[in-house]
């Protein structure tokens, strides 16, 4: 492997996406949106940890968007702004088994799945503060090995794309394949589709996403989408095969645009429960594949080594 492949962000060293080592494609990186996690702190001018508490509660309020109602996390699980450390040159998102957390009492029906009490469990969060659009996206990450979501996604205008949501393990034999899936998606949140993919891509990694860190790339523009595993193109789509899937997959007009990923985005970076593929029930269940030494604490991490944006 590369002697890149862990290569640091430095002021003397030009840092490049692991597929173009030789900068083919002449990018540039774009700092206000990259973090190598290397300070003691989180720079809260980059990232908007959601949930931080106040008075003991968790406050759910956007620092730029103060009056747009902010995403407290998929139930039962919900996002708290204390689940989180920088450790080693790495941000790490915990999910908790915390049943005396303060959780929001209301219960919501999400657009996708059913209305679930928030209870037991809370995951984080992390939103970029910055947008952009286009570009060769990469982070280096190892997925939480529980029953929760491990994920890098982004929002934009009516625009969702969901780089990854790694499921670490499940308990159900029947979706053993999860733990070695990447689920990838371009979603329309748009009356018209309402937040259900235009595109979306299931295909076995050939190795389990909680077992090591590995590198994901995404190269984006008006075109279409390349996808990069540990530095080697793993899958690609023309917009043309994406408005192509649309309209043989949603109910659209004939002359429907598929290819919706034309916007702004902003990063995110976050923990959930997907009710759908099981929950962890207990501490125990939770950290049923934690080492030893740590099967007692309650935590089960999501590790980012980096997130990377270069530019044209």
């Amino acid at each position: 492997m590369s002697a890149l492949f862990c290569l640091p962000l430095t002021a003397n060293a030009e840092v490049l996406p692991l597929s173009d080592q030789q900068n083919l494609g002449q990018w540039k990186l774009n700092t206000e949106v990259s973090d190598e996690f290397n300070d003691d702190t989180i720079d809260e001018e980059r990232w908007y940890i959601v949930g931080k508490l106040q008075d003991g509660k968790p406050v759910y309020q956007h620092p730029d968007k103060p009056n747009k109602k902010v995403w407290k996390g998929r139930a039962p699980s919900q996002f708290s702004g204390q689940n989180y450390r920088l450790e080693n040159g790495k941000l790490i998102l915990e999910t908790r088994w915390e049943p005396d957390f303060p959780f929001e009492k209301e219960i919501h029906k999400p657009v996708f799945g059913d209305a679930l009490k928030y209870e037991n469990l809370t995951t984080a969060c992390f939103i970029g503060r910055k947008e952009f659009k286009y570009g060769y996206i990469e982070i280096k990450s190892k997925a939480a090995d529980a029953e929760v979501s491990s994920a890098f996604w982004a929002m934009g205008e009516k625009l969702e794309i969901d780089f990854y949501e790694q499921f670490g393990d499940a308990k159900d034999p029947n979706k053993d394949h999860l733990d070695s899936e990447l689920w990838w998606s371009i979603r329309d949140w748009s009356t018209l589709v309402k937040g259900k993919p235009t595109y979306t891509e299931r295909k076995d990694l050939g190795f389990r996403v909680a077992d090591d860190f590995h590198v994901y790339g995404f190269e984006w523009d008006e075109s279409g989408v390349k996808y990069y595993v540990d530095g080697k193109l793993f899958s690609e789509v023309s917009a043309q095969e994406v408005t192509k899937f649309a309209r043989e997959n949603r109910e659209v007009p004939a002359d429907y645009d598929g290819y919706v990923a034309v916007r702004p985005i902003s990063l995110w970076l976050d923990q959930e429960t997907f009710p759908w593929h099981g929950v962890p029930e207990s501490k125990a269940d939770l950290e049923r594949n934690s080492p030893q030494g740590k099967k007692d604490d309650g935590i089960v991490d999501y590790e980012i080594e980096y997130v990377r944006v270069w530019q044209k």
